[in-house]
């Protein structure tokens, strides 16, 4: 075998073994770090599931205290407790419904009996032996591989709720070793495959270079012999035949070629940096980013409204001596760099009364390993918010008087132009003085008097329209103001061949409006709708959460509305109806904007295709003192409820 082969073969088989070796470090460590992450976010459940009960006992004991001091009295009581709160029910049927890994979550006493349980029927059941999920996380790498992808087994995660120094409550959160096996089987399957490229690739590309390493062996072999050999006359072109292949050329080439794209990647980040300078310099918000030690590399110019420095005089500085701790901002923002953990709008109230809200963000290195890489601190004026919330709804409203002004123009510059017309034509009859003429007078003074009343309605309705409404609101379940409207309509619905079709959530969708105004809101989409369908057909009305909104959505199988009409349906007087006084949409669209809502169209007028129709879709904000949506969930004794039809 030649030398040159041997090298090739030795360097190949070198850098695969190299790649193997590597490659199995590489998903042992991923394997270490997903049962580290499942760890650690199942001990955060338990974490809660402890201060949900915590919670529960000490409600439960506040309302039902135990009958005398005895400790069977407490555990009577406590166990009473337990059972009786839904929402330390809710939250464990949670974490067991939408947490890939956990089977079950129960609370057992000290002596292992179950007192609460997701799975109803380990109730008052001793809590059977689990392996501790801690071992396999503080185990090897064989070891978590046989637990992970062996026998199937529940592995346990429990935190404890003293009392006087001794467990008195302990919670259990049961992880399924096939619910892991089938959370990490579709990555390692992909690091596994990806490993198996990386070696092949890593095979070819080390061919290739140890081959392309040892041509310049090959051109001075070729040099030592020619000098060696007799013939000294040889042409120098023979000489330089191998000058393309040298080592010390190629090298040179590509420290210019590096030398090139180091000076164009230097400019390219010139230039981000010089943009993002910019973006900083427009934001309101003060802006800091400090490295891992706490010093500062990049300041926005709004932190001197906040701290009455310039950027020049922060950059390179250190925390402590950016921030005074005499001062109630420095004290809050060393205060929050102290916590170690994020801050999301702490508000702080300066010595000038102005109020500041501080938001700290960690940035890691990304590789799951809670490396700090800097810090990120966003100063935000509240004031400032709320002024340029301000200006938004100032434009909202704006906007709103132009598609207004709009509408009303044209209704009043038609009556005016026929009011122009006939006052010609009578003035033009009087200036005559026929007798026959005058006559005839009389038929444009009452054209003018019918245009001056059409023009007074135009008028008084656009005055009705404008004048400010008195909202009486009050918090109202979203559902029983469509069903009263539903109710309302249904026999002029049936009437015309309209099927109304009511889809609802279960729980409550609380909202903060004028009952009345909403009625009538709901009432003009509705008869819209059943105005378009004039052969009958299918009505929908859904109502859903989307958080922080409410939304109503009033779907017909109507002829649709034209997309060059649809900027314009929510104009005052604007209406494709024979008879319609394009009213309707306008005051709904005013009452959805009063109540801080919005309201969106979507509509296919194409009569060939199967989803033909128009939907309203409205937005409420829901009240602040409702509850969050409630999530499908197993409990003990509850029945369930989905979502409902109502025709």
């Amino acid at each position: 075998m030649r030398l040159k082969t041997k090298l090739v073969v030795s360097a190949t088989g070198l850098t695969f073994a190299i790649v193997v070796v590597l490659s199995g470090l590489f998903v042992s460590e991923l394997l270490r770090q997903r049962v580290e992450q499942t760890a650690a976010a199942n001990d955060m459940l338990a974490r809660e599931v402890v201060l949900m009960t915590r919670q529960a006992v000490e409600a439960g004991l506040h309302a039902n205290p135990p009958l005398d001091r005895t400790d069977e009295a407490l555990h009577a009581a406590v166990t009473g407790a337990l059972q009786s709160q839904k929402a330390l029910a809710d939250v464990m049927n949670a974490i067991v419904r939408y947490s890939p890994t956990v089977q079950d979550v129960s609370v057992t006493d000290a002596q292992g009996l179950t007192l609460v349980s997701t799975d109803p029927d380990a109730l008052n059941e001793p809590a059977p032996y689990r392996m501790s999920l801690q071992s396999v996380q503080q185990g090897s790498i064989a070891h978590q591989t046989k637990v992970v992808f062996g026998q199937p087994r529940v592995l346990d995660i429990k935190q404890s709720l003293d009392r006087n120094g001794a467990p008195f409550l302990i919670v259990h959160v049961g992880v399924r070793s096939t619910f892991l096996r089938a959370s990490y089987e579709p990555w390692l399957r992909a690091a596994l495959i990806f490993a198996l490229l990386a070696a092949l690739a890593a095979m070819i590309a080390a061919a290739l270079l140890a081959n392309l390493a040892l041509q310049p062996i090959e051109v001075i072999s070729r040099r030592l012999e020619s000098l060696t050999s007799a013939d000294r006359d040889a042409s120098p072109r023979a000489l330089e035949k191998g000058e393309g292949n040298d080592a010390v050329v190629r090298v040179t080439r590509t420290i210019d070629r590096l030398g090139q794209q180091i000076r164009i990647t230097e400019e390219g980040y010139t230039a981000l940096q010089a943009n993002l300078a910019q973006m900083l310099d427009t934001l309101r918000d003060g802006v800091l980013m400090f490295t891992a030690d706490e010093r500062a590399v990049m300041v926005s110019d709004a932190v001197a409204y906040f701290l009455n420095k310039s950027e020049s005089e922060l950059v390179g500085k250190r925390l402590e001596e950016i921030f005074d701790q005499e001062t109630a901002l420095g004290a809050a923002v060393l205060r929050a760099f102290a916590s170690g953990g994020q801050v999301s709008a702490a508000n702080v109230t300066l010595e000038d009364g102005r109020q500041v809200q501080i938001s700290l963000d960690r940035i890691d290195d990304g590789l799951g390993g809670g490396s700090n890489m800097g810090t990120l601190l966003t100063l935000r004026d509240t004031e400032s918010a709320v002024q340029l919330g301000q200006e938004l709804e100032v434009a909202r409203r704006l906007a709103a008087i132009g598609r207004l002004t709009a509408g009303v123009g044209h209704e009043v510059k038609n009556p005016i132009n026929a009011m122009v017309v006939h006052l010609e034509l009578l003035r033009g009859k009087l200036a005559g003085g026929d007798v026959a003429a005058l006559a005839g007078a009389q038929r444009h003074v009452d054209i003018l008097a019918g245009e001056m009343q059409r023009l007074d309605r135009v008028v008084q309705t656009l005055a009705d329209f404008s004048r400010p409404m008195e909202l009486h609101l009050s918090e109202k379940d979203l559902r029983q103001v469509v069903g009263a409207v539903t109710e309302l309509t249904a026999a002029e619905m049936q009437e015309n061949g309209v099927q109304v079709v009511v889809q609802t959530p279960a729980e409550p969708v609380v909202v903060r409006v004028d009952a009345e105004l909403m009625r009538q809101a709901l009432l003009n989409l509705m008869l819209n709708g059943m105005q378009a369908m004039t052969s009958g057909g299918r009505m929908q009305v859904t109502i859903r959460r989307e958080h922080p909104f409410a939304v109503v959505e009033v779907a017909d199988e109507g002829e649709g509305i034209p997309a060059e009409l649809l900027p314009r349906i929510f104009e005052l007087y604007f209406t494709t109806k024979a008879k319609g006084s394009g009213i309707g949409l306008a005051t709904t669209y005013r009452i959805l904007q009063m109540h801080g809502g919005a309201m969106d169209v979507k509509s296919i007028a194409d009569a060939s295709s199967p989803e033909r129709g128009t939907t309203f879709t409205l937005r409420l904000p829901i009240a602040s003192g409702a509850g969050v949506e409630g999530r499908k969930a197993v409990t003990t004794g509850a029945s369930q409820k989905g979502m409902g039809e109502r025709v």
